[in-house]
């Protein structure tokens, strides 16, 4: 592994015709020489119990 930060983050749009658009527009888009990977948030699997619960989100896209 080279250490490298993945550089992810999360973005919340205001409704779904935005999140897709915003996708469709930015997914594959080369920055900085790296090619952009943009998607739809999706809930973490459960890996077992490590308590916490839902720490909210909103509209995360």
């Amino acid at each position: 592994m080279s250490g490298d930060s993945k550089g992810f983050g999360f973005v919340e749009m205001p409704n779904n015709a935005e999140a897709q658009a915003a996708i469709n527009s930015l997914n594959g888009y080369s920055m900085g020489g790296r090619s952009l990977s943009v998607n739809e948030a999706r809930p973490r699997e459960e890996s077992g119990s490590r308590g916490g619960g839902n720490r909210g989100g909103g509209n995360r896209w």
